[in-house]
């Protein structure tokens, strides 16, 4: 179950960078990121909230697992070039499971999860009447700001259940992006290397993503045009190692996903209001691993 552990890790750069907009808003991707920039000397704030669900157990536990999760990312435009961004989540975790004596238990804890700082470099664009490109490496590190070894009445809970990793990781990528007036591209390559905390240790994540964004509304620009609505169409594959227990491997975690997701965003100067549902296309787990079920969001982003 650590795809539910990690999915504050999962949308962090996803919250963050893709409220990344001009001095006038266009469309972005959901959950993954762009290479558009943050003008210099400006801020671009999102708040999300994501609500995932799992619940097709193979163990024949029953087991059914949520995570609520309401993220305030702030990215800051250093230059033309150079965007910095930082991260925080709050999140809800809940397991519920049928034991060995026949007997229903729920686990469950919240708060505050772990935060991501991280920075993005635009290394080369073209820009070009009515469109650019870019492409855009980035690095960080998510730090081990939420509690990791909270208890209740049964001991300490799973890890799966706890509101933040233990552990320092670091990540990085890179981002292309193609944007015209009518549509945008963004595709991302990411790898995350988590590191180990009171003997436990989260796969390691890579992540291959594009996202699609086409106007729907209006279907002709004019100079007195200021709002806009988007359809969105993405793609993403995760890659997950086996958790690791004192070095040791987890048979029943780690494994691949293929999500698809569909969206709306209503766009408009300096602000972009969205909403998505992202459902697995492809699960290819190891062992007993939990199955994935559905993630809904809807967040509100704001530049100023």
């Amino acid at each position: 179950m650590g795809f539910q552990v990690r999915l504050v890790s999962r949308l962090g750069l996803a919250i963050a960078m893709a409220a990344m907009e001009t001095a006038l808003a266009k469309a972005a991707p959901i959950t993954t990121n762009t290479a558009l920039p943050v003008g210099k000397g400006e801020f671009v704030a999102r708040e999300q909230v994501v609500v995932n669900r799992s619940g097709d157990d193979p163990s024949g536990k029953a087991r059914k697992h949520r995570v609520a999760v309401s993220a305030s990312a702030l990215g800051y435009g250093v230059s033309s070039d150079i965007a910095i961004f930082a991260l925080l989540p709050v999140v809800h975790k809940r397991l519920s499971l049928t034991t060995s004596t026949g007997g229903r238990v729920v686990r469950q804890a919240g708060g505050a999860g772990d935060a991501r700082l991280f920075a993005r470099y635009t290394i080369w664009q073209r820009n070009m009447p009515g469109q650019t490109v870019r492409l855009a490496p980035f690095a960080g590190v998510e730090a081990p700001t939420g509690a990791h070894d909270r208890r209740d009445g049964l001991g300490r809970l799973p890890a799966s259940v706890q509101p933040g990793s233990g552990s320092w990781d670091p990540f990085g990528g890179v981002i292309f992006t193609w944007q015209t007036r009518d549509f945008e591209l963004d595709l991302q390559a990411l790898y995350q290397d988590n590191t180990e905390a009171a003997g436990f240790a989260f796969g390691d994540v890579t992540r291959l993503e594009a996202s699609l964004q086409v106007r729907l509304w209006p279907m002709a620009l004019t100079d007195a045009t200021t709002a806009y609505i988007y359809g969105v169409s993405e793609l993403n594959y995760i890659s997950r190692d086996r958790n690791r227990v004192n070095g040791v491997a987890d048979p029943n975690s780690g494994g691949e996903t293929l999500w698809g997701v569909l969206g709306l965003q209503y766009v408009t100067v300096r602000s972009i209001i969205e909403a998505a549902v992202q459902v697995p296309l492809m699960q290819d787990l190891n062992g007993t691993a939990l199955e994935r079920e559905v993630i809904t969001r809807a967040s509100l982003r704001v530049n100023f």
